[in-house]
């Protein structure tokens, strides 16, 4: 019997949004159906993510939860929801320290960024120059006080923690952690990076 071949059936003109003239704004985020989740918006043009590894689930999990128990009352942590930063940029950081009044209800997807004390981005293979120097630059530039970035090295947490510098309007490094995160800034935190893991640690 001879070899198949099969032919992908062509996309129709539907499949994939046309931008309008002039690129996406922020609220097309809300409004564009079946979009992938976890989709940005970065000067005007959809960002898609692609299936993030272990690593990045965990490392996620940990910032969130940690901080969450850590942080002061008056603020809220959450995970992969959007910062309104302009009409078009809405990044969605892993984490996000955000102010409490700005927490209107269950359905919310976004904050202002005005409210954002801390944005942390984990590094993944398709997003290194996004997290390395689009995001961190356009974060300086709204004035987030604070930018965390997760790499993984050799499966284990490297965290480049930076704060904004006010006379410049740019990032400055305040450090590179492994092992244990310990800084006053944007509050106290004393992390032990060790419990990010591949692998779950094999009983004795």
């Amino acid at each position: 019997m001879g070899a198949q071949t099969s032919v992908a059936p062509k996309a129709s003109a539907s499949s994939w949004p046309v931008p309008p003239q002039g690129g996406w704004t922020a609220d097309d985020l809300d409004r564009l159906p079946d979009l992938p989740p976890h989709t940005e918006l970065i000067d005007g043009s959809l960002v898609f993510v692609r299936p993030q590894t272990i690593f990045h689930e965990r490392a996620t999990d940990y910032f969130k939860w940690q901080l969450q128990s850590l942080a002061p009352a008056d603020f809220e942590v959450f995970r992969e929801l959007t910062i309104d930063i302009d009409r078009q940029n809405r990044p969605e950081p892993e984490v996000v320290v955000v102010r409490g009044n700005v927490v209107e209800d269950a359905n919310q997807t976004r904050f202002p960024v005005a409210a954002v004390i801390l944005a942390i981005e984990v590094v993944s293979e398709d997003s290194v120059s996004r997290d390395r120097e689009t995001k961190p630059l356009k974060y300086a530039r709204a004035k987030i006080p604070h930018y965390w970035r997760v790499e993984n090295e050799k499966g284990r947490a490297a965290v480049h923690a930076f704060e904004l510098e006010p006379t410049t309007g740019t990032y400055t490094s305040v450090g590179i952690f492994r092992e244990r995160m310990k800084t006053d800034v944007p509050f106290s935190v004393d992390l032990d990076l060790t419990q990010i893991r591949t692998r779950r640690a094999t009983p004795q």
